[in-house]
């Protein structure tokens, strides 16, 4: 069959399969219209899926490195030629994300099969120095045969590639769980994985539900997993009793330091980007700010003024912010800006439903003044685009209240002075610091979180390792009796008196 978003299919590559499941509407967050409908998938279509990626993945093991990459390699060509204008539109509808943001994460994605094409090929173990004289003592990488990836809303299709064309590198077949949100869009992109062996990529929809049964299946081998920190804690604890390997990337509640010392013009438009990109629902969108006192007043002029500049609306019209992805994730955020406010915060700009759009779940990008560590707001991920100001003496009062948090992905900092931007990155608990430029990512280099934020890697060279097993090996190509083996010589033992022999 061919894809249509009217009617609730799934993906074994290279083909589209009807789901007997009952369909159920997917809602433009914008217009609170039908965009197509999804199902999630029964029990049989779960065996359909695990049967093809186990038999796939028997043959991808044993292909030459060269011969993956060449594969992989297709896959990016597939991305670079293919029109995703489609597919960026149903996008948009189903999360309400604008429109260049959509077709940018689309389209952008063929550099990460290219960087792990070519990173499996170079890297694929090690060689030790010998212990024994005659002994040729090495680790090779192996991979764990299928992964399980479970998508969020916010990046489908980019967080997808990121894993995806690891696990695939590593020798994988590769199982993807969209989120339910995006489903259409993850579903319309499949396409470029049609080069690929079949059944060695699948696209499964569902809910919690599927996500379980894919996880707790004995033909599964490692989890990859993005969401909320709850959720993460839930794959872990599944995975581990298991003993079965998996990458979380749970979120977190993202610091960002003003030092007096910050370039205040960059630092406003920065903190635009990094408070309400994507509205705010992003996993290392910058949430709790610390200003130092001494830039306070003038800095939340400069970011109230960008800030008021933004356009809301439909993320296929010329706006900025559009629709948070449901009415539940609206009405997280107002409470927690109604919280706060009710507790002698102060909403400087927005903190309001925007009256021009009251159909959809919109909410005005909002920023919070006299803002107190206890605050719900400060403890919570909020998700949304409110950024909660907290106004603090020193630079040293700000890294440690960045740091008294249960969270621990991400952590910005503004700053021209050479030492805080030194210490910033020494002291700040995250798994990733910025300074001066928030939000950017590298392929070669690891993405993850701290604490709550977090298990494993996701990108550069530990981004390959967590879908691929180390097995040591050992080969004595000149086999000889050794000293050490059974029996030991009587002068290695005490006489009775405990005497050692000689």
């Amino acid at each position: 069959m061919q894809f249509s978003p009217d009617q609730p299919a799934f993906f074994v590559n290279p083909e589209y399969r009807p789901m007997a499941g009952g369909g159920r509407p997917v809602i433009d967050p914008a217009t609170l219209e039908t965009v197509g409908a999804i199902a999630s998938a029964t029990d049989h279509e779960i065996d359909a899926v695990l049967t093809a990626a186990v038999k796939a993945q028997a043959t991808w093991k044993k292909l030459d490195a060269k011969s993956r990459a060449r594969h992989l390699h297709a896959v990016a060509n597939a991305i670079e030629a293919a029109d995703f204008t489609g597919c960026a539109e149903l996008m948009v509808r189903e999360m309400g994300k604008p429109y260049p943001e959509a077709i940018g994460e689309i389209a952008n994605c063929a550099p990460i099969f290219r960087y792990y094409a070519e990173m499996a090929r170079d890297d694929v173990g090690k060689v030790a120095g010998t212990t024994q004289a005659g002994s040729f003592q090495y680790a090779r990488y192996e991979p764990y045969g299928v992964s399980v990836h479970i998508m969020p809303f916010n990046f489908p299709i980019l967080l997808m590639c990121w894993t995806v064309a690891a696990s695939l590198a590593a020798g994988n077949a590769c199982v993807i769980k969209p989120a339910e949100a995006t489903t259409l869009s993850t579903l319309d992109y499949m396409t470029v994985f049609r080069s690929l062996p079949e059944g060695l990529v699948s696209c499964l929809p569902g809910g919690a539900g599927t996500a379980q049964a894919l996880i707790v299946s004995e033909r599964t081998h490692a989890v990859a997993f993005t969401g909320s920190a709850a959720a993460g804690k839930a794959v872990a604890v599944a995975c581990a009793e298991r003993m079965k390997p998996c990458v979380i990337e749970a979120g977190g509640s993202d610091p960002l330091i003003i030092s007096q010392h910050a370039p205040l013009e960059v630092a406003a438009a920065g903190s635009v980007t990094a408070a309400f990109h994507l509205s705010g629902q992003v996993c290392t969108s910058a949430e709790r700010f610390f200003v130092v006192d001494a830039v306070h007043d003038q800095f939340v002029h400069l970011f109230v003024e960008k800030t008021r500049a933004l356009r809301i609306g439909n993320g296929l019209d010329r706006s900025e912010i559009g629709p948070l992805v449901s009415e539940t994730a609206r009405a997280k955020v107002m409470r927690l800006v109604d919280n706060a406010i009710a507790r002698g915060a102060r909403a400087v700009t927005g903190g309001r439903i925007p009256p021009e759009h009251t159909t959809g779940w919109f909410y005005e990008p909002t920023i919070l003044t006299g803002v107190t560590p206890d605050m719900a707001i400060m403890c919570e991920e909020c998700f949304g685009p409110v950024a909660a100001i907290c106004r603090v003496r020193d630079f040293d009062e700000a890294i440690r209240l960045a740091n008294d948090s249960p969270f621990g992905l991400g952590a910005s900092v503004f700053t021209t002075d050479l030492a805080e931007a030194h210490e910033a990155a020494e002291r700040l608990e995250a798994g990733m610091v910025w300074v001066n430029n928030p939000l950017i990512d590298n392929d070669a280099l690891p993405f993850g979180g701290w604490k709550a934020s977090g298990l494993g890697r996701e990108l550069g060279r530990q981004g390959l390792d967590a879908f691929r097993r180390s097995k040591m090996v050992i080969i004595d190509h000149r086999p000889e009796i050794q000293g050490w083996w059974y029996p030991y010589p009587d002068s290695w033992f005490r006489d009775s008196g405990g005497r050692k022999h000689v």
